[in-house]
């Protein structure tokens, strides 16, 4: 049984659905907070909105990178008792740090106490309410109960803040937001998004609900993958189709969870500034390969539904034929050029890295082998 709030009390959806925001801030006057990126206050989208929504702010933080609890605990030492509303707007590191502050500052302790893997004290559902706005689709944070915290520098650790009432309360998913994004952003951060859906599709922890929903997201992103840089209306289309899936790859992460890809891309984003998109979309490829040969029984029924239900007529074999499918059809190669690990770097992340809710679990040679076919290793 899935009992957890895993919707948006709100959620506006369409070209153009930004314009929801200023009216949404002035039927409810509240001190707002604005998280967002540089590239965000360097757009279109904000120069259009500026001088209605300011004068509804009590500030602007800048978001460069995926935030360290050193930065949340600045933040909320900010702004803790004057934010009353969060709004967030950027990709999902921009979704996420928001998330973070929302939280940690209805809370007494610092962010490390509270974080996933090294906290020592449960976190509550205290939180500022959270309206997210997603700019990339990808992470599917605005539908999502956690909150990506990353510490590169002294404890090295990729973790969550997680509790249902962080899921936000409002998302503006608006397709406009992503126009004109170079097309490594638009491939990588779909990537993403299909990894939560692929990974929560044949999770352990999942059922007939979630795959359902999975199954949805996943239909979503195949009609958008081959045409997210296209400038016209079957660009728009796909742009659309893209947000789904990654609302709908948070929706079903948050019911079944991850497996093996994001049990080696976490322990790997906790040391190096690689995108996780990229990163995922990497290791797909060699996961794809082991599926290809898995003898888990549950594991080949699950991909010759999957290939039934979203390539009728196939000829391959289920992961060789969504391998093939998935390089085909991609606007960048994504995949070539592997960037560089050492072996100490790599050594270390197969140390601490798992397959979360993987059918099976996967051995440290398999682990490794994705690895390094992945990356670069020397």
């Amino acid at each position: 049984m899935i009992v957890s709030q895993l919707a948006n009390r709100q959620t506006f959806f369409g070209r153009g659905s930004l314009n929801k925001l200023v009216p949404l801030l002035s039927e409810d006057p509240q001190p707002t907070l604005l998280f967002c990126a540089n590239s965000f206050l360097q757009s279109e989208a904000w120069q259009k909105i500026k001088a209605e929504l300011e004068p509804l702010l009590i500030g602007i933080e800048v978001v460069r990178h995926e935030a360290s609890p050193e930065e949340i605990d600045g933040w909320v030492a900010r702004w803790r008792e004057r934010a009353a509303r969060v709004v967030a707007i950027g990709g999902g590191s921009v979704l996420d740090a928001a998330k973070a502050f929302a939280a940690v500052s209805q809370h007494p302790l610092n962010t490390l106490r509270y974080l996933e893997k090294v906290g020592d004290t449960p976190i509550s559902g205290n939180t500022l309410p959270v309206i997210a706005v997603p700019t990339t689709a990808g992470t599917g944070s605005e539908a999502t109960q956690n909150a990506v915290v990353t510490d590169k520098a002294d404890i090295k650790v990729k973790a969550s803040l997680r509790h249902a009432h962080f899921v936000p309360h409002v998302a503006i998913l608006d397709p406009d937001l992503l126009r004109g994004a170079p097309d490594h952003v638009l491939a990588c951060c779909a990537i993403d998004a299909f990894t939560h859906l692929f990974e929560a599709y044949l999770s352990a922890k999942g059922n007939l609900f979630s795959r359902h929903a999975a199954l949805s997201g996943l239909r979503a992103f195949l009609s958008a993958w081959p045409y997210l840089n296209d400038p016209g209306e079957q660009g728009d289309l796909a742009r659309e189709q893209m947000m789904i899936a990654s609302w709908q790859g948070g929706l079903s992460l948050s019911m079944a969870g991850l497996g093996v890809i994001h049990g080696i891309a976490g322990e790997l984003g906790a040391i190096k500034d690689y995108h996780h998109g990229e990163v995922c979309g990497r290791l797909l490829l060699p996961f794809l390969q082991l599926l290809n040969d898995s003898e888990n029984a549950q594991q080949q029924k699950l991909m010759d539904e999957l290939a039934v239900a979203l390539f009728p007529g196939f000829t391959l074999p289920p992961a060789r034929m969504l391998a093939s499918w998935l390089q085909d059809k991609a606007i960048t190669p994504f995949w070539q050029d592997p960037p560089p690990l050492t072996q100490a770097e790599a050594d270390w992340i197969l140390t601490r890295a798992n397959s979360k809710n993987a059918l099976i679990e996967y051995s440290e040679a398999q682990l490794r082998f994705m690895l390094e076919q992945a990356f670069h290793i020397a």
